[in-house]
Order: C-alpha cells, then structure tokens, then sequence
C-alpha cells in the first residue's frame, strides 16, 4: 500500500490550497468523529475535487472526478454492508485483471482496503474518488441493489410470526436503507417508504376495510395496490406510523396531521401525514415530497413548457407589477408552476415572499410565511402584512375568498406582481369566479396580467412506445386534421422500468390566456366564459387539448391519456 510523506495539513499548506488561518478556524470548528477536511470544505476554504487530486498524487495513486455507474458490479456492491461503506467513504467498482478496484476518498485510511482484500480474496487496487462523489454513488447503487420489495417484508412478518408483534417503539435512523431494526413494523413501514421513493410515488394511502388492509401508490397520478397487510396488524402500523409523524397513538375519533422528515438513498424526503378516522379503523395518506428532485424540477422548460407558451410566459413574469393566476384542479402541478416562476426571476435585486398553505419546499432566497388559521394567520392578514415588507413580487398560495382576491388586486394595482392559484377548470371561468366572489369588474380587468391553465398527463415511457396508426375518429377527437395527417403517433406498451404501465413521469399542457384590450371589454361588460373563450379562439389561442394534441403528435403522451385528462374540455 502507497504511503505518503506528509500529513493531509502539511500537504495543503505547501501547496498554498489553505491559509493557517482557515486550518485553525476549521480545527476549532472541528466536532468529534469529524474529518478536519470535510469541515474545510464545508467552510468554502478548500475544492472538494482539487483535494481529492492532490492525495492522489501524494499517495500515488490514480484519481477520478466520476464515478460510472454502468461500471459497477452489483454483485461486489451487495458483499459490502452500507454503513460500511457509507462510514469508510468506499465503494467496490469492479473487477479487472484479477484485481478489485476499489473508489476511497481518504487513502490514508488503509484498513478498510485490508478488510476489503480478505473478504473478496483478491488483490485491492484503489482510485482517489472526491467524497461527495463516492458518497452519491453509494446512494445509487445501494438504491438499485436494494431488491427487497414491501412484498417480500410481508412474507417476513408471516415468518417472524404476526402475533408476536405487541408493540412498535419510536426509532430515528439517518437513512432508511442503513436501518437493521428487528421489529418487523418498523421494516414493514420502512420497506413501504423505500419502495415509494424507487417506484417515484408521489402518496401512500393506507386504507382499511371490513376485512383487509390495503397499501396503495399514487404513481403519476393513477394509483396502484400494492400490498395487502393483514387486518390484525393494522393497528401496529397506525401505530407506528403515528409515532414517526409525531402524532397522538391514544386518539383514534378524531383527525390528525402530522410530518416525517426521513432520508431514503441519501435523498430528503419530507412526508405529510394525514389521518381520518372511519368504520374500520383510521385511513392515512402520506403526502412523500422529494426536495431534491423538487428544486430540481423548477424549472420552466422541465415542466413541459415549450414553444410560444414559454416565451409568453417568460415575458409575463418579468413585468413590474399586475396579477398572474394559474388555475386547475387540485393535483394539476400550479404551485410547482408557480415555484418555478419565482425560481426564474429570483435574484438579490428582488424582495420575493410568499404566504402558503402549507410550505411545499423552500426557495432559496425567498421569504415564505405558513398560514396559520389556529392563531388568526390566515392569507388575507398575511398578505396585508407582507405588504409592509417592501415586497417586489408576491406568491399567494390560493385565493380562496373575496377579502383576499381584493388584497392581491390592490397589491397588483399599488405596483407589486403577484402570483396565485385558482380553482377553475380552465382559464376562461377565473375571470367570472373573480366577480362572482365580489370583485368589480373593472379592477379584475386591469389588473390580471395573465391566467395559465394547466393539467398533468403522463409521460409515454421511452423504452417501450410503440409506434400505432390512429383511426380518423380518434385524430378528431384531439383537434388532428386525418386528411393532411402523416406523422407517426405511439401507444403504451408497458415494461420492467414502467411497471407494466407504458408511462413513465408526467409533464404539462397548458392554455394561456393574456388578458388584451377585447378581453377586457368583455369582462367589463360581465360576458361569461363561453364567450370569452370564443374570442380567444378566434385570436388563435392554443387550448389545452390543442397543447396537448402537439406533445401526441411529438411522440411524448397517448391520444388515451389526453382524452382523460382533458375530457371536460369542449371545442
């Protein structure tokens, strides 16, 4: 085994990559079991990747920014217990001449690689990785070699004996996948949350019956049973998970909402908990939210928002002042919408805040308030009282009620942009809702900007499509001209990495409608929203099966799932 020469803190010093100051700042900052280097990195005193490149030349040893994961063998990855690796910082990639090459982010810390040679009985040869590196790769590959279902967990508990389980006990655990618990509850539940990040679920309804249990996944906004426990533990599950969100084991008449922050693959997952009671026990919904992958996702173009939408929009949301409202049904994707606005034109020269209900993830660099109906703290004192902090641009979760929807009029009027939500079933009916709520014709007039409507439709999966020739009727049923048709149309076909569903994730389709001159005139003269929706037709506004019909044509959804999400539209 290489050694080097010098010490991790001579080596920085030499090279100038650290100044002694910064060594003795992160030297008290430094807590136990801490490497002093992490704590460098973590104050922006030291490049993760220039460390890495200089303990791989001070110990001679070849180095590597990346990490493939096609090249990992996932036969060598299972051998190494996760907490393992996880603690050592080291991930086995492969086998090459005879050799197990192995990624480690201190080399200096040379047992593992003993311990690592005796359990494969080949030789060990190391690659200076960066740690945050390894540590991410880790996730992924833990993640993918993790092959134990919830369905598997239920033949365990079959196994252990059910009626041994009395009682379940509250357990914290950095990652799901590092837990070791015995008590087969808490795997039970532990192996439901894991499988619902894999398979991308966005909510795990637990719900009893006369006589059975079921655990269904909400997957791009279809659900799918499962498993099915057996009636008798029901109980411990409410239980257990009552404990996790932190909510009252004892009241079982009442409804209850809580929150669970866990980690699962390294990925933060925040969970909202929502209990109800019924005939047959309590029914809970748990609400899973991928930080991560969220923040990830704010983004305009990543939501499907294409061609002449986005360019409108991108306009819309740099203007000074006025009221951008995005409406739909619950589920339809407007708040993430919304985030990804404020994503965009977030900088330091803008006072951004919001007011929500609840807070769905944090934006950097944004004030965000919680409504609190228990203390009074409802969106409409909110609002009143974000205006007196000097706000540039305004989210306001939902407009719910007329003292609201005037506020956020006289924010929008007094120079301020807003933007909210509204539950309308496309964009033409939120101008009447506005004055059916009480607002004056002529302030809902000057003072919309713009209304998006938007619904989700799944995304066809691309590993399995396959191309189809529609029939005449099915084209004209999304708005297709079958006379001067000649693209290629794909149906849903369905393999492993789908579930057998032929979709795969979702995306947008939205209907635009900028409020100009004519438009107002007709909300002043109280038109109602067949009329409104004729005019803009005629100005050659693109409607939500119309969006739609394009990403059909582009190979991206089915004619079937454009007609489900959009079947209430009319022509």
């Amino acid at each position: 085994m290489a050694t080097a020469r010098k010490s991790f803190e001579a080596i920085l010093l030499d090279k100038s990559w650290i100044s002694q100051q910064d060594l003795d700042r992160a030297r008290q900052r430094k807590k136990p079991g801490q490497e002093l280097t992490d704590v460098l990195v973590e104050m922006g005193a030291l490049e993760p990747q220039r460390l890495a490149r200089a303990l791989a030349q001070e110990y001679r040893i070849p180095f590597e920014a990346h990490i493939d994961e096609h090249i990992l063998d996932s036969s060598l990855v299972s051998r190494v217990p996760i907490n393992y690796a996880k603690k050592n910082r080291l991930l086995p990639l492969g086998v090459h001449q005879g050799a197990v090459t192995v990624a480690i982010a201190d080399p200096s810390n040379y047992e593992p690689l003993d311990d690592l040679h005796v359990m494969f009985g080949m030789p060990i040869v190391p690659v200076v990785v960066p740690g945050a590196v390894i540590d991410d790769a880790i996730n992924r590959a833990y993640d993918q070699a993790a092959t134990t279902t919830a369905q598997d967990l239920m033949i365990d508990l079959e196994d252990q004996g059910l009626d041994a389980v009395a009682q379940e006990i509250a357990h914290e655990t950095r990652d799901l996948l590092e837990s070791d618990d015995a008590a087969p509850i808490i795997k039970l539940v532990n192996g439901v949350l894991s499988q619902a990040v894999k398979d991308r679920a966005s909510d795990i309804h637990v719900e009893c019956f006369e006589n059975e249990l079921v655990v269904r996944f909400r997957v791009d906004g279809m659900l799918y049973d499962v498993i099915s426990p057996p009636k008798r533990i029901q109980a411990a599950i409410t239980s257990r998970i009552k404990v996790m969100s932190g909510l009252n084991i004892a009241e079982k008449r009442l409804p209850q909402d809580g929150r669970i922050r866990v980690r699962i693959a390294g990925r933060d997952i925040d969970i909202r908990v929502s209990t109800i009671p019924c005939a047959y026990g309590e029914r809970i919904v748990l609400r899973l939210l991928d930080r991560a992958q969220a923040v990830d996702n704010f983004d305009l173009d990543k939501l499907g928002f294409s061609g002449e939408n986005l360019r409108k929009l991108d306009r819309l949301i740099r203007q000074s002042h006025g009221i951008i409202l995005a409406t739909g049904p619950t589920g339809s994707g407007k708040s993430t919408t919304l985030y990804a606005a404020l994503s965009r034109i977030n900088s330091p020269e803008k006072n951004i805040i919001t007011i929500e209900d609840p807070i769905e993830y944090q934006l950097h660099g944004v004030g965000q308030m919680q409504v609190n109906p228990k203390i009074e703290l409802t969106f409409a004192s909110g609002l009143r009282s974000i205006l007196r902090q000097d706000p540039d641009v305004i989210m306001v979760g939902e407009i719910r009620d007329a003292e609201t929807a005037e506020i956020a009029i006289q924010a929008a009027l007094t120079g301020h942009l807003v933007f909210s939500t509204l539950h309308t079933n496309d964009s033409f009916g939120s101008l009447t809702r506005l004055v059916e709520m009480g607002i004056e014709p002529f302030l809902v007039s000057s003072s919309i900007l713009a209304v998006l409507a938007q619904r989700l439709i799944r995304r066809l999966c691309p590993d399995c499509r396959a191309p189809f020739t529609p029939s005449t009727t099915e084209l004209q049923r999304i708005g297709i001209n079958a006379a001067g048709f000649a693209g290629k149309i794909y149906k849903a076909a369905g393999c492993r990495s789908c579930r057998n569903t032929g979709y795969r994730g979702r995306l947008a389709v939205q209907e635009l409608m900028i409020m100009e001159d004519d438009i107002r005139t007709l909300v002043m003269q109280n038109a109602d929203g067949a009329t409104i929706r004729r005019t803009c037709q005629a100005k050659g506004m693109k409607l939500l099966r119309q969006d739609g019909a394009e990403r059909v044509l582009a190979g991206e959804t089915t004619i079937e799932e454009l007609l489900r999400v959009t079947q209430e539209d009319l022509f």
